[in-house]
Parts: structure tokens; C-alpha cells; sequence
């Protein structure tokens, strides 16, 4: 076999392959490692004396930029001349809660936000690594009552054919930040501007995993609504197809928004097309939306950098507040608008009784319990005339059984006669549920409760670290329903296992509840306390009375 393979080999040898003919520049293709080049930015013909500049080809930056600070009573924010981008934003009225300092609205292992690319019909010309100039190199500082002040960066592509200059407007009372960007070249009135908004938001709750639930983007549609996705289950590339009334990167208490125009009303602005895609870090995704340069080549936009108060962001008037909704989809329709009622309560206690929101919560919860004891007490009245007629109902059926007719018949009758009514008892007891289910949401994700201190709790919004206020809150709801039994004149076992059941799993479940949700319910259950006496006394006063042993 061998000497067969061999000889074979020796006397036909393989034939050489041909040289390869070289091809002429006119005839060449280009391949994957020589890109084609984009046409530059003008609809001229080129001249024959020497090429036109190509606007998309940026020289690689020499300079490694500067940064410069704006300092205000509000926020810190840095700004880098590469791209003229925004790498920081502190928050200094808050608190970071995942590592020491002031909350920080941006990543800092990103390359920040706000970098611009345009995009024309030839070509995309990338400015993010581009080196601008700055005005004033110092930064500015906003004196709290203080006028606006502005910083200004520019950039002049190397041939000449195109100029890029980025305003930043800053109130020293305002988390909102109005821009103005002016271009000039031959082509833009075609072009459009894509903001990158970067990878996401920073970490600054001490429960990172709480935080990863809710770190996303949400984007009003004109026509759709508001539509929105979590960070962490982008993990491909999608296009969104405006026209959008904002964009918003959001965590849990913290907001980075983009606005078209400047909100005056004399026209309606929108903004494009906004691209997701997936980034390499945890809980990111990279987030950019385009907006149409128009003739004059002037864009006006508007950014909010802080808090999630839904006071200030309901003032824009586009729904931006729910950017990051309270409760879920379904239940939003009866949350959003106690939640309206809800928080303008619990400031105008805060503001008008100057007192801490712990105390405000308080009051809140003793005053929920006052409103709710006319409810209580009338399902109490309804339970026990429903409790006296049942037996004269199980009697009914039982005569009746095979007639369906005759017991339809009688079984109304007998509600008639005795003001009988099986929702009676039920009702009252559904309607504070809607209350009950938005003071979860609101307690929750409530910006001013973030922080706020009260005795030996540290944070009203993080859980009980000594985990006081859950065991308050289980013990209390023990005596409630111990209360509750002894006014019963024959409680079933079920009952008697449920008042020892319930408290000790609420307590295991409110462990890491917010403490403001703790302290809340742990006053509103304490306050219920001689309500539920007095309920309770009533009903053994009507269960004994000879109208009811009658009956």
C-alpha cells in the first residue's frame, strides 16, 4: 500500500497552482480589512486638482483632554474635553449607599455620556474621541440664587468643512440642564445627531441586588405610551422607531432623562429613533437615540440629572413621573391615583408641621386607622346581622332543596325582611385595600424617605437593622386578632391556628421590608388596638342583645 501511494506520487505529481494575475487599483475590490471610504459631506464634484477632504476620517487624538467641573448647590457634574462627554454627575443631597460619598448618577468604569456621532447619507462621522475646546478651561461655579451660567465646547474638524458647538445651560436651582448644539458643513441639513447615553446607571443602594430589579430605560412613544426593558434582559441589538416625547435611563431612585426642545409650547419636538444593545458589564446596556438636525443646524435639547420626585417630574407634563411606576402594570390604574393623594399628604405634613417623615409617618398611620374605624365598624354590624339570619337561611335551603324556585323565592324574601346583605360584611373591608396596596409601592420607592433618619433607624427606606419594628408590627397583629377571638362565641380551630400563623410569617416577611413600610403598619396596628376593643365589645353587646336572640 505504501509503495502504491508513492509511486502513484512519483509518476503523476501534483499540478503547481497558477500566480495569481495582480489586479489594477481601478479593478480591485475591497475586502474586509480595507474598508470603503465615505464620500465626504458636500454634493460638489471633486476638484481635479486635489482631493476633497473626507469629513468622515478624524485624525486620532494627540491630546489625552482635560476635564472641567460645574459645581452647584444641586450636583457636581465633570465633563471631559474628549468628546466634550459627561463622566460624573454627584448628587449631593444624597446619600451613596453602595460605597462612601455622595450618590453618583453615572458609572464610573464607562466612558460616560452625551458623546455625539453624526450620521449623514455618505457616511457617520464619529466625534466621541474627538478633542473640543472649552469655555471657560476652569469650569464654572452656581452660587445657590445665582444666575444661569453656561460652558461651552467646541470642535473644528481638521480640513475646515465642519464646526460642532455644544452649550451647556446650568441652573443653580435645577436639576435640569438645557442644551444647544450648532453644526456647520455642507450636508447637514441632512444629517442626523445621535446622543449616546451611555451604559447605564451607577449603583448607589446598599442592596445591589434590589437595585439590579429595576435598573432599565423607559422611552414615552407619541402614539404607544410609555414602553421600557431592565438592563440585565437586553441581550441583543434593537431599534426603536419614534417619534419619543423622552428618553430615561432610571434606578431605583435616580433618573438620567433626555427631552427634545426647550418646553416652550410653541411647537412640538420629538426625538428619533432610540437604539438599545447589549454591554459587557453587569446590569448595562448601551442606549443612544437620534434626533433630525434641521436647516439652521441647531439643536435644542434638555437633560434631567436626579432624583425620581415625582412633584418635579410631573411638571414636565409628558408623564415623565412614570418613567419608574409604582406597582405593577395591572394595578396601575388604582395606584396612580392615590399615590397622587398619598404623597401630597405625607409633604404637606412634612412642610407645614415642620417634622421628620418618620413622625410624619406616624401621624399618617394614626390617621388612616381614624378615617378607617367608620368602615370597620359598619362591616362589624353588617357581619353580625348576616351571622343572626343563617340560620334561618340553612333552614330555607334545607326545606327547599328540591324546589330551586320556591328556595330562590324564599331566600329573597328572607334577605328582604332582615336587611340581609352577603356583600355587607365584605365590602367595607375591600375598599382601604387600594390605600393598603400603595403605601406598599410608595413606601418603597419614595425619594424622600430615602436617608431619612428616625431614632435608631438610619434609612427609613432600607429595612430595620435591628429588626424592632417587624417583631412591633407581628406582635401587634397578634393582639388584634386575640381581640378579635375572644368577642367570637365559638372561634373554629382554623381561627385559633391562623392568630399564632399569621403574625410570626408577616414578621418573616416584613424582615427586609422598608422600616418606613414597618413603622407605618406597626402605628396603624397599635392605633387599631382600642378600636378593635371597642368593635369587639359591641359585637358581644349585640350578640346578647334580645333583638338579636329573637331573631
Amino acid at each position: 500500500m505504501i509503495l502504491v501511494l508513492v509511486s502513484t506520487n512519483v509518476l503523476f505529481p501534483p499540478i503547481p497552482p497558477e500566480e495569481p494575475v495582480a489586479e489594477s487599483p481601478e479593478m480591485a475590490s475591497p475586502g474586509p480589512e480595507d474598508p470603503v471610504q465615505a464620500p465626504p459631506l458636500t454634493d460638489q464634484a471633486p476638484s481635479t486638482d486635489s482631493p476633497p477632504p473626507n469629513l468622515f476620517d478624524l485624525p486620532s487624538a494627540a491630546s489625552q483632554g482635560q476635564t472641567v467641573k460645574v459645581v452647584g448647590p444641586l450636583y457636581r457634574m465633570t465633563f471631559s474635553t474628549i468628546g466634550a462627554r459627561l463622566v460624573s454627575t454627584e448628587l449631593l443631597e444624597f446619600t451613596n449607599f453602595y460605597q462612601e460619598g455622595v450618590a453618583e448618577l453615572l458609572l464610573e468604569e464607562g466612558s460616560g455620556a452625551l458623546g455625539a456621532r453624526i450620521q449623514a447619507p455618505g457616511g457617520e462621522l464619529d466625534l466621541t474621541e474627538a478633542v473640543y475646546k472649552v469655555v471657560p478651561e476652569e469650569g464654572i461655579t452656581l452660587e445657590k440664587g445665582g444666575e444661569p451660567q453656561s460652558l461651552t465646547f467646541t470642535y473644528r474638524h481638521p480640513s475646515g468643512g465642519l464646526s460642532m458647538t455644544t452649550l451647556y445651560l446650568f441652573d443653580p436651582e435645577s436639576y435640569e440642564v438645557a442644551v444647544t448644539t450648532s453644526m456647520a458643513g455642507p450636508g447637514i441639513e441632512r444629517a442626523s445627531l445621535i446622543t449616546e447615553m451611555g451604559h447605564g446607571l451607577a449603583y448607589n443602594e446598599r442592596r445591589v441586588a434590589e437595585e439590579s430589579r429595576i435598573l432599565g430605560y423607559a422611552a414615552k412613544h407619541n402614539s404607544e405610551g410609555i414602553q421600557s426593558e431592565y438592563f440585565r434582559k437586553i441581550d441583543e441589538s434593537e431599534s426603536l422607531e419614534g417619534p419619543f416625547e423622552w428618553l430615561a435611563l432610571k434606578s431605583k431612585y435616580f433618573i438620567f432623562a433626555l427631552l427634545p426642545g426647550t418646553g416652550q409650547a410653541q411647537s412640538e419636538q420629538y426625538l428619533g429613533a432610540v437604539s438599545v444593545g447589549p454591554a459587557p458589564g453587569e446590569d448595562q446596556a448601551a442606549i443612544e437615540v437620534a434626533q433630525a438636525i434641521p436647516g439652521d443646524g441647531t439643536i435644542e435639547y434638555r437633560l434631567f440629572l436626579g432624583p425620581q420626585d415625582r412633584q418635579l417630574l410631573a411638571a414636565y407634563g409628558n408623564e415623565l413621573e412614570e418613567a419608574n411606576p409604582y406597582g405593577y402594570r395591572w394595578m396601575r390604574v388604582v395606584v396612580r391615583p392615590v399615590v397622587a393623594i398619598v404623597l401630597a399628604l405625607l409633604n404637606f405634613l412634612h412642610i407645614n408641621l415642620n417634622l421628620g417623615y418618620g413622625w410624619v409617618l406616624m401621624i399618617f398611620g394614626v390617621l388612616m386607622r381614624v378615617l378607617l374605624f367608620p368602615i370597620n365598624q359598619r362591616a362589624m354590624r353588617a357581619q353580625i346581622k348576616n351571622m343572626a339570619v343563617q340560620p334561618l337561611l340553612q333552614e330555607i335551603q334545607k326545606k327547599y332543596k328540591d324546589q330551586p324556585e320556591k328556595l330562590q323565592k324564599e331566600m329573597m324574601k328572607l334577605y328582604k325582611d332582615h336587611g340581609f346583605n352577603p356583600m355587607a360584611g365584605c365590602l367595607p373591608m375591600l375598599l382601604p385595600w387600594p390605600v393598603l396596596i400603595t403605601l406598599f409601592f410608595v413606601f418603597q420607592n419614595t425619594i424622600q424617605l430615602r436617608g431619612e433618619s428616625f431614632l435608631w433607624l438610619p434609612n427609613l427606606s432600607a429595612a430595620d437593622p435591628l429588626y424592632i419594628l417587624p417583631v412591633v408590627m407581628g406582635l401587634s397583629m397578634f393582639l388584634l386578632q386575640w381581640i378579635t377571638l375572644r368577642s367570637m362565641p365559638d372561634p373554629n380551630p382554623q381561627m385559633k391556628i391562623m392568630m399564632w400563623l399569621m403574625p410570626i410569617m408577616m414578621t418573616g416577611i416584613f424582615l427586609n421590608f422598608a422600616s418606613g413600610l414597618n413603622l407605618y403598619y406597626a402605628t396603624a396596628n397599635i392605633a387599631t388596638i382600642p378600636q378593635q376593643y371597642l368593635i369587639a365589645k359591641e359585637r358581644k353587646a349585640l350578640k346578647e342583645s334580645p333583638a338579636q336572640k329573637s331573631s
